[in-house]
């Protein structure tokens, strides 16, 4: 199967292609670089420099390499970001898969795996979180994820595209070729390893009187390759006539801020240096998955749940690459 996978240099994209070629599929990557890096592009993909919003550009590497399935990575995703400038979110995430699934719906693909987030739900009314609960996105970010469930819906509707939406949860990990080098970096572990290797000040903690056990944040973290193992499992389902729908992707346990801090601090054997400051507006107490639609119907199973064994992975791949990509 010839699959594209836009934002195929950036995170969790790099990981798809790699997975996706070590299981034998064809693989064409589509990238602006804007965000990601050239040097993330997956080993014996096909790489293409290029934007989603280039409709054109689409339909030529559309059809020029068959392409039957496409995982849609290609996003900003920078929550902050997204409060102090909605325009680019709303142009680059809804606008680009806009002009990508008319060029899909055109030329044919019947399959659609979207990278979604659990930024749609906002303010959860309870943990864990199910997909019956309402949407309710309270940043641009968000809600930017959320319009494009929604279209991927109506273009079910209206023109037989056949879907999977995954709402990822936090992802984090490494393969041994690829991982997390991102600027600005916001995700925690990253975040941690620059305080471990002096590569930044102490670590900020947002927030120490949080309604949980430590007073930190308690989000669940779920490895890359895992949440990569979901795509493909998401391929396979829709493959077999499975219904269009949307899903959640996490562990089903949560690790506060802390627990994440002393799992660092084990498997590295460095006291990590931090300081407790404000809370970040919008934060919620404990953000938990339920994983049990994903499960039954994917036949999904986390493998990478201990937290132990992402920060193991992460930092066996941030020791190869100090610098990131470009070092």
């Amino acid at each position: 199967m010839a699959v594209l996978v836009t934002g195929g240099a950036g995170y969790v994209g790099s990981v798809a292609a790699e997975l996706l070629l070590e299981a034998g599929e064809r693989v064409v990557v589509l990238d602006n670089l804007s965000r990601g890096h050239r040097k993330a592009v997956a080993r014996g993909a096909e790489f293409v420099e290029g934007d989603t919003r280039d409709r054109a550009l689409l339909d030529k590497l559309l059809k020029q390499h068959g392409i039957q399935a496409v995982m849609h990575f290609a996003a900003f995703a920078l929550v902050g970001e997204s409060v102090q400038n909605p325009a680019i979110y709303f142009e680059n995430n809804v606008s680009g898969s806009h002009t990508l699934l008319n060029a899909a719906v055109d030329s044919g693909v019947k399959q659609f795996i979207f990278s979604s987030t659990c930024a749609t739900y906002g303010f959860p009314e309870r943990v864990p979180l199910t997909e019956d609960l309402p949407a309710n996105p309270i940043t641009p970010y968000g809600l930017s994820k959320l319009m494009v469930e929604e279209m991927l819906d109506w273009y079910g509707k209206a023109y037989g595209l056949r879907y999977v939406a995954l709402r990822y949860f936090n992802a984090c990990g490494a393969t041994e070729a690829h991982g997390e080098d991102h600027e600005p970096e916001t995700h925690l572990i990253p975040n941690i390893f620059k305080a471990i290797t002096g590569q930044s000040g102490p670590l900020k903690v947002f927030g120490g009187d949080y309604d949980t056990p430590d007073g930190t944040c308690i989000r669940d973290y779920v490895h890359v390759a895992d949440l990569i193992d979901a795509h493909m499992k998401a391929a396979a389902y829709l493959r077999k006539g499975g219904a269009s729908g949307h899903f959640n992707l996490g562990t089903e346990t949560g690790n506060s801020v802390l627990e994440v801090i002393r799992a660092v601090e084990r498997v590295t054997g460095i006291s990590v240096p931090f300081e407790i400051s404000a809370r970040r507006p919008g934060d919620a107490d404990a953000l938990v998955a339920s994983s049990a639609k994903a499960r039954e119907l994917l036949g999904w199973r986390p493998l990478k749940r201990d937290i132990e064994v992402v920060v193991e992975d992460a930092w066996r791949w941030r020791r190869a690459r100090p610098n990131g990509y470009e070092g």
